[in-house]
C-alpha cells in the first residue's frame, strides 16, 4: 500500500530532478550557420567628415571623390588599405546568397577606429542587416580600439592631388609636411582614434549590448544566470561604467567581453582580450598616451585580466548543464600560429622576429581548455590555421584562426552545426571581387609622383595588371616580401645566400660531402669539383627514385621564399598557388637537408636546416581549410 503511494512521488522527484541537472533540450541547431569574418580593417573610402569639407582625391574613372591610402603605404603594410573595402562588401554579398543568419567579427573590423570608418562599418552593417536579417556580432581587436580612452591621432599616407601624400590629423600641430612631396595638412576630429565608449556606443547594435530578439545575454560582471535572465537586467548590466575592472591598482579599463544566444541552443562568446597595461603605474590613470598596446593578446590575460579565465569557466559549465553549443571568438590566438614553429623561428631569426611576443604560451590553451572551452575562432594575425592541445586533465582546445580580408589569402571562416557533437569548418575564399581594380588610375597618377621624384625602392607597377582579388593580395605578399621582410626578418649572410641560389644547386648542396659552408663552396666551385661532380650524381637519383626531373627545380631561392610566406600566411590553401610539383621539390630537398649528418656549426647548413624544419611544419600540420571538429573529443578531420 505504501509503495503504490510513494511510486509517483519519486518518479516526479526523479523527472524533477534531471530537468534541473541535466541539459536541456535545446531547439535542433542542425545546418545553423556562423560566418567569421575577422581583420577586415575597413577603411570607408567613401566617408564624409564632419568637421571639414575634404573629400579626397578624384577618381576620374568613377567621378568619384575617395579617401584612399597610397599604394607605397600600403606595400610596406602587413594589410591593405583600400582595396580590403570592396572585398568586405564582396564577402557580405556571399554571405548573403548561402542565406548564412549570423556572422561573427573577432576584431580589428576598422583601420585603427576612427569616427569616419567606425560609422563607415555601421552603415554597411546596417544595410545587410536590413536587408538579409543578417545579425552581426563583434568584439573587440588591438585596432578598435587602440587604446582604452579616446586619442588624438592621424596618418600621413592619404593619397593626395598630384600623386602627393596626403597627411589627414585630428588636431593641428601634430604634422609638419614636405611640401615637395606632401600636400597641406588636412584637421579633421573624425580621423582621431576612438576609446571603448566612443567605439561601443556607435556599434551597439552588433552585440555588444543586449536586444529583446537575444534570448540571452551576459557579461563578465552579470550577476544573473539563463535561468532568471531578462532584459532588464541585460539592460542594467550593460552599462559601460558597470564592465570595468582594474588592470593594475588604480587603473580603471573597460572589458566589453559578453555572452549572447540569438537562436536557442547556441551560446556566441565574444571575448575581449584587450589589455592595456599602464606604462608608469605613478601614471594619470585617464591618460591614454599612458597604457601600451593590447597587440600582446592572452599572454597579458594571465597576467592582468585573470577574470575573464573565471567567468569562462563559469559560462562553460553552464552552457554544458544547459544544453548549449558554446562557440567563442575573440581578436587573439590561443594556441602557437607558427604551426608549432615558433622555437625554430626564434633560433634562426631571433626572440624579436616576427612577432614573436604575440605567440601565446603555452599556458594560455591549457588554462582556456580546462575552463571549458571547445572551439575558438581568432584573427590578429591575418593568417589560415588550425591549432589543436590537449591537456592533462584531457581537455582539448581547438583554436580556428581567421584569415583577413585585407591579406593573403582573402578569405572567411563558415562554422556549420552538425549533428553529433560534430561542426563543419570551411575556409571560403574571396577570389573574385568586383571593383577591386577601381583605384588602379589614382595608383598610377602617385606612381609617375614618385619617378619624377626619382624615388627610392618604387614599387611594383606591374600590381596594376592583377586579374582578381586573390592575384592583388599574391602581388602584395611578393612586394611585402621584396620591400619589407627581406630586410626586417632575415640574417644578412643566410638572406644573400638564399636570394643567390638556385634550386639545381640546393639539390647539390643537401648532398655534398665537405668541411666547408655552402657560401664559400658556391663561390669557390673549381676547388670543389669532384664533391660537386658526386652530390649532383647523388641528386639525380634521388630525382629517378621520387619521380622527379630536372625541369622540376627552375625555381629559384627567392621562389621558395615567396612561397615559405605563402605557406606562413595560407596555410594548405597556398598549394593552389604554388603547385603540387613544386611542393614535391620542396619536400625532397627538406628531407636531403634534414637527413644531412654535416656539423651544425656551419652557420648557412644550420640556418638551411632551422628554415626547411619550418617550412615543412607550415605544410604537414592540423587541416586549415575543409575539416570538422568533434566537440566532444576535440577530434580534427579533413573533409578534402
Amino acid at each position: 500500500m505504501n509503495l503504490k503511494f510513494t511510486s509517483p512521488i519519486i518518479i516526479l522527484f526523479i523527472i524533477l530532478f534531471n530537468h534541473t541537472i541535466l541539459p536541456q533540450n535545446s531547439k535542433n541547431l542542425n545546418g545553423v550557420q556562423v560566418a567569421f569574418l575577422s581583420d577586415v580593417h575597413l577603411q570607408d573610402l567613401f566617408g564624409t567628415f564632419s568637421d571639414n569639407d575634404f573629400k579626397g582625391v578624384l577618381n576620374t574613372k568613377t567621378g568619384k571623390y575617395t579617401l584612399i591610402r597610397t599604394m607605397a603605404s600600403q606595400l610596406h603594410s602587413t594589410r591593405i588599405f583600400n582595396e580590403n573595402y570592396f572585398a568586405f562588401i564582396a564577402a557580405l554579398e556571399d554571405i548573403a546568397k548561402r542565406k548564412i543568419k549570423y556572422v561573427a567579427l573577432p576584431g580589428d573590423y576598422t583601420d585603427d577606429g576612427q569616427p569616419i570608418h567606425v560609422r563607415g562599418l555601421k552603415k554597411i552593417l546596417d544595410q545587410y542587416q536590413k536587408k538579409y536579417g543578417i545579425e552581426f556580432f563583434i568584439t573587440t581587436g588591438n585596432h578598435d580600439p587602440v587604446g582604452p580612452f579616446a586619442q588624438e591621432s592621424g596618418k600621413e599616407d592619404f593619397l593626395g592631388k598630384e600623386g602627393k601624400s596626403q597627411p589627414i590629423f585630428s588636431k593641428d600641430g601634430m604634422y609638419k609636411p614636405n611640401m615637395n612631396i606632401e600636400q597641406p595638412v588636412v584637421i579633421t576630429a573624425d580621423i582621431a582614434k576612438m576609446g571603448y565608449l566612443g567605439i561601443t556606443n556607435n556599434l551597439q547594435n552588433f552585440g555588444f549590448y543586449p536586444n529583446k530578439k537575444y534570448k540571452f545575454w551576459a557579461t563578465p560582471f552579470s550577476t544573473y544566470n539563463s535561468q532568471n535572465y531578462n532584459y532588464k537586467k541585460a539592460v542594467e548590466a550593460s552599462q559601460l561604467n558597470k564592465r570595468v575592472y582594474n588592470v593594475a591598482p588604480g587603473f580603471e579599463v573597460p572589458d566589453v567581453s559578453y555572452v549572447v544566444e540569438p537562436i536557442d541552443g547556441l551560446w556566441l562568446m565574444a571575448i575581449d582580450g584587450n589589455v592595456y597595461i599602464p606604462k608608469k603605474i605613478d601614471g594619470d590613470p585617464k591618460d591614454p598616451k599612458n597604457y601600451s598596446e593590447a597587440s600582446t593578446g592572452y599572454n597579458n590575460v594571465l597576467s592582468n585580466k585573470k577574470h575573464l579565465i573565471k567567468w569562462v569557466q563559469d559560462i562553460s559549465a553552464e552552457a554544458k548543464l544547459r544544453g548549449k553549443t558554446l562557440v567563442a571568438f575573440s581578436h587573439f590566438p590561443m594556441i602557437d600560429f607558427n604551426d608549432d614553429a615558433s622555437a625554430e623561428i626564434k633560433e634562426l631569426l631571433g626572440p624579436n622576429k616576427w612577432q614573436l611576443n604575440r605567440v601565446p604560451v603555452e599556458e594560455v590553451a591549457q588554462v582556456f581548455a580546462d575552463a571549458g572551452l571547445k572551439i575558438h575562432f581568432g584573427g590578429h594575425m591575418h593568417i589560415n590555421d588550425t591549432g589543436l592541445r590537449t591537456t592533462a586533465k584531457g581537455n582539448t582546445l581547438v583554436n580556428i584562426q581567421t584569415p583577413s580580408l585585407a591579406a593573403y589569402i582573402p578569405a572567411y571562416k563558415l562554422l556549420t552545426i552538425k549533428k553529433d557533437n560534430l561542426v563543419d569548418i570551411q575556409t571560403i575564399t574571396i577570389d573574385e571581387v568586383k571593383g577591386f581594380d577601381e583605384l588602379f588610375d589614382l595608383y598610377k597618377m602617385e606612381y609617375q609622383f614618385l619617378q619624377s621624384q626619382n624615388a627610392k625602392d618604387i614599387w611594383n607597377i606591374d600590381i596594376l595588371k592583377t586579374k582578381n582579388y586573390h592575384d592583388f593580395t599574391d602581388f602584395h605578399l611578393k612586394e611585402l616580401v621584396r620591400l619589407r621582410f627581406l630586410s626586417d626578418d632575415w640574417p644578412s649572410a643566410f638572406k644573400d645566400f638564399i636570394l643567390n641560389v638556385s634550386a639545381q644547386d640546393l639539390l647539390v648542396l643537401a648532398n655534398i660531402q665537405s668541411d666547408k659552408d655552402f657560401d664559400f663552396i658556391l663561390k669557390n666551385k673549381s676547388q670543389f669539383q669532384k664533391e660537386w661532380n658526386e652530390a649532383e650524381t647523388k641528386s639525380e637519383q634521388t630525382l629517378t627514385q621520387n619521380n622527379l626531373k630536372k625541369e622540376d627545380f627552375n625555381w629559384t631561392g627567392n621562389d621558395l621564399l615567396i612561397d615559405f610566406y605563402r605557406f606562413r600566411s595560407a596555410d594548405e590553401l597556398a598549394l593552389a598557388d604554388v603547385g603540387e610539383k613544386r611542393v614535391a621539390a620542396y619536400k625532397i630537398v627538406s628531407k636531403l637537408f634534414l637527413d644531412s649528418k654535416e656539423e651544425a656549426s656551419k652557420p648557412l647548413q644550420n640556418q638551411m636546416k632551422l628554415f626547411v624544419t619550418i617550412f615543412n611544419k607550415f605544410m604537414h600540420e592540423v587541416p586549415a581549410d575543409h575539416f570538422t571538429v568533434d566537440l566532444k573529443t576535440g577530434a580534427v578531420k579533413s573533409l578534402k
